[in-house]
């Protein structure tokens, strides 16, 4: 019967995993420069936004037709009203 063996490419136990810091610090730079970068676009109007709609004139009349209130109603001796 023949032996196995096994041989380990990477002698170090514990790897160094310090390359996911600075992926996050490269997404969190884009993050930032992106959001100042739409705040700055904004303050100078590149997004055009449409002017606003006149406000009524003073002789704009809006009539409402509410309907009537429910009737009282009683409940365990106790008269309830909406």
């Amino acid at each position: 019967m023949a032996d196995t063996i096994i041989t380990n490419s990477n002698p170090n136990p514990n790897p160094n995993n310090n390359d996911s810091a600075a992926g996050w610090l490269v997404a969190f730079v884009i993050i930032i420069a992106v959001i100042l970068g739409g705040v700055i676009l904004y303050r100078r109007g590149a997004f055009n936004r449409p002017a606003p709609a006149p406000a009524p004139a003073s002789s704009t009349n809006i009539n409402v037709t509410l309907p009537p209130p429910p009737p009282p109603t009683t409940s365990a001796g106790a008269t309830v009203q909406y």
